[in-house]
């Protein structure tokens, strides 16, 4: 049975869980009835809902191995279950990493003004590849998961997940350097979609500071709808980037916790903050689209209505 330490760790995480699947789902849901609404979907929402879907599953693998961990541990002492887990764990949490580099990727072409020639002709032909991208980011990441889940072996599965470690010289026969080497491995894979969201941050700013620059020399005194653009861009890439370096850092306290005494809970602190990634970044996808705001205000005002009338 979990002692009380787990059981709010538990609580805690299933309600973040809970706020994560509500603003997922909802971006998804919206997106999918305009699709199905108007038979066409736009590349920007096509991201959104991508990286909604991954995000779900993401959180849902979590909450599970974190359930598994605290009330079930026997399951870990086989390798079957254990490679599922890592499996899946692995591809949405690459699928989550890389549809939202895909996202800020395209918040760059579609905002940033640039003249070279390159760039234009990306501009021009970003909403045909978007969907051939999305596919080529899926195929990588069930790559990558395949690779991951078949060179880590199950002593060390064992020792990270169960509780049973009355000796772990006997019981955690673990190659070290191995562990070190994919770790270092699953880090590097990470780091390249993380700088490409960091370039397209800096193009930006460089962007936005030349815009504004240019609307100095050309004061109107008008609205300027380019600035509002860029800035509401720089706020979603910047707040994925933050998030991600956060998750990261919990990610690197789950897959270390074979060094630590309290391997269980190290993990699921290591979780419980990975959580806070998948979780707290839709809410911000959806204040910056002015489409999401509207159908969540929208909704909100239909509660709101509905509860009024059962008051009265």
């Amino acid at each position: 049975m979990p002692d009380k330490v787990e059981t709010t760790l538990m609580l805690i995480a299933a309600g973040e869980f809970s706020v994560g699947i509500l603003g997922n789902a909802f971006i998804g849901l919206v997106n999918c009835m305009g699709w199905i609404k108007n038979r066409k979907i736009a590349s920007i929402d096509l991201i959104l809902t991508s990286l909604a879907i991954s995000r779900i599953c993401l959180l849902c693998i979590i909450l599970l191995d974190c359930f598994i961990l605290v009330l079930y541990p026997d399951v870990y002492t086989t390798g079957k279950q254990m490679r599922i887990i890592d499996f899946f764990w692995t591809l949405t949490n690459h699928l989550s990493v890389w549809f939202a580099t895909c996202l800020s990727i395209f918040y760059f072409f579609k905002i940033a003004n640039f003249f070279h020639p390159l760039f234009l002709w990306m501009k021009w032909r970003i909403d045909s590849v978007i969907p051939r991208i999305l596919l080529g980011c899926l195929v990588l990441s069930v790559f990558i998961s395949l690779l991951v889940t078949e060179n880590l072996n199950d002593d060390f599965r064992y020792c990270v997940k169960t509780k049973k470690k009355t000796n772990l010289t006997v019981r955690c026969r673990v190659n070290k350097a191995q562990y070190a080497s994919i770790k270092i491995f699953l880090n590097l894979l990470t780091l390249f979609p993380f700088s490409v969201s960091l370039i397209s941050f800096l193009l930006l700013i460089l962007s936005l500071w030349r815009h504004t620059r240019q609307m100095k020399l050309n004061a109107t005194g008008c609205r300027d709808f380019s600035i509002e653009a860029h800035m509401g861009a720089m706020k979603a890439v910047i707040s994925f980037l933050l998030l991600f370096i956060v998750y990261c850092l919990a990610f690197l306290v789950a897959t270390s916790s074979y060094f630590m005494p309290e391997t269980e809970l190290a993990v699921i602190i290591g979780e419980l903050i990975a959580l806070i990634y998948p979780s707290s970044h839709s809410f911000i996808l959806i204040l910056g689209s002015n489409k999401l705001r509207q159908e969540c205000l929208r909704v909100l005002w239909k509660v709101k209505y509905i509860l009024n009338r059962k008051n009265f």
